[in-house]
């Protein structure tokens, strides 16, 4: 069988040899804007040549620590040798068949293991799994299908989504978003139906109900209500006590479905498999992408079983669930069982606290909030008002000191590293990011 020895061996700390962005990097990234959309977001100059663990190299030498995971993607690490395996052995077998024609075990048994796991009632035989799983390429598309499943089956053609929600770019999952208006400006009309309300508080819920479903939203035609557990373009925010629990009531009091996007929160990132685990709710429909395989691009939409009955040929995919991908997402599984998870809780804990600690060194950096390793802080002003200009030159110090993050929200800082992290690791990023606060350049002087 094929195997690739693997043999990058990169430092577990920070290693600039070169300024930033060396010389190879500023002449791959000159190529890249000659030849590739504007559209992409590109917060640093970063060209990556390889990857391991928490750690990846760029075309230059210059190694940094990623607390990024390239958008919570790469939950096992960089390179996991069980994931680049399992690639090997699967892409030396079969590379593509299309599961819409044509069955392939890696598939089904991805399928049978996500099934199992799915946070739904289950059912009284053991016969009968308690999820059926419809795969796809991305987050973007498994939202798509969502929204067609929950309209299909209900029958019904209103959606309830929230303000400051990501759930894509393709048009449907962009009629959902409500994140920033560059990513829905000059692309009207977006798909009808779709109602916005705040995310994560009562008094959201208490206008839901008592304004819109008696004046212009009848319940009874709304098919579902599309959720973040923890909102994550959205600033990683975590929702009230009792918010997705009461989500779940008024579901149940109106016939509609509770499709819940697991896409940067689920796959043990918040030290859960799926986030909504926390509460303890049931959603009807669960959406997840990201973190599924690793890197490969795979996601799914899982449901129960009543719901998925839409007819062959309703929705397909070519490329969903390709053998290769679902190899790399039966990897990813076992290693999250294995102990990523129960790192994820430790290491976010010890983050948090870390973090806790620097609010109180530097009062501009507010209280962290989060679970897991899916954790955020914003950056304010000395008035304590949201300070969106020193996230960013916060976020660009960090790359010159070889760390890597990204923003979310208004002026927020994620931290989604792989699970993989260590606690020396975590240590070693914040205290670039206290060098960073404690420079007159960044904060400015007299602070």
């Amino acid at each position: 069988m094929l195997s690739i020895p693997i043999k990058l061996n990169l430092p577990l700390t920070p290693r600039l040899v070169t300024s930033l962005p060396g010389p190879r990097a500023q002449a791959i990234v000159q190529r890249d804007r000659a030849v590739t959309s504007p559209s992409y977001t590109r917060d640093y100059p970063l060209v990556v040549s390889r990857g391991q663990g928490c750690m990846v190299e760029d075309v230059d030498g210059n190694v940094f620590l990623d607390m990024t995971a390239g958008i919570a993607v790469t939950a096992t690490g960089h390179a996991h040798p069980e994931v680049v395996k399992a690639i090997q052995e699967q892409s030396a077998r079969l590379l593509h068949m299309s599961g819409t024609d044509f069955y392939y075990e890696p598939m089904v048994e991805l399928a049978e293991q996500l099934a199992i796991r799915a946070p739904f009632p289950q059912p009284q035989s053991n016969a009968v799994f308690p999820a059926k799983i419809f795969f796809t390429n991305s987050g973007a598309e498994s939202n798509e299908g969502a929204i067609k499943l929950a309209r299909y089956y209900t029958k019904r053609s209103l959606i309830v989504a929230f303000l400051g929600a990501f759930h894509g770019r393709t048009y449907g999952a962009m009629s959902l978003t409500g994140s920033k208006a560059v990513q829905r400006a000059n692309f009207g009309p977006l798909v009808p139906g779709v109602t916005h309300i705040p995310y994560g508080t009562h008094a959201s819920l208490d206008y839901l109900e008592q304004q819109l479903f008696t004046t212009i939203l009848p319940p009874q035609e709304v098919a579902a209500i599309v959720v973040e557990p923890i909102q994550g373009e959205g600033g990683y925010i975590v929702p009230e006590d009792g918010f997705l629990q009461r989500i779940r009531k008024i579901c149940d009091r109106h016939g509609i479905l509770m499709v819940v996007d697991e896409v940067q929160a689920g796959m043990g990132r918040t030290g859960r498999l799926f986030a909504i685990e926390h509460w303890d709710v049931m959603p009807d429909i669960i959406t997840t992408a990201k973190g599924i395989a690793s890197g490969m691009p795979l996601g799914a939409i899982l449901a129960r079983p009543e719901l998925m009955t839409w007819p062959p040929g309703s929705h397909a995919t070519t490329f969903g669930g390709n053998p290769v991908a679902c190899a790399a997402g039966i990897a990813t599984l076992r290693l999250l069982e294995s102990g990523l998870m129960t790192n994820a809780t430790q290491m976010g804990e010890l983050l948090q606290a870390s973090l806790t600690q620097l609010h109180q060194r530097f009062p501009r950096v507010s209280l962290p909030r989060g679970k897991g390793l899916m954790v955020a802080v914003d950056l304010l002003d000395k008035q304590g008002n949201l300070d969106y200009k020193l996230r960013y030159r916060i976020i660009q110090e960090a790359f010159l000191r070889g760390l890597l993050l990204l923003g979310c929200g208004k002026a927020a800082i994620r931290f989604c590293p792989p699970l993989v992290i260590d606690s020396d690791q975590i240590q070693i990023a914040l205290q670039i990011i206290s060098e960073i606060l404690s420079s007159k350049k960044i904060i400015g002087s007299g602070e």
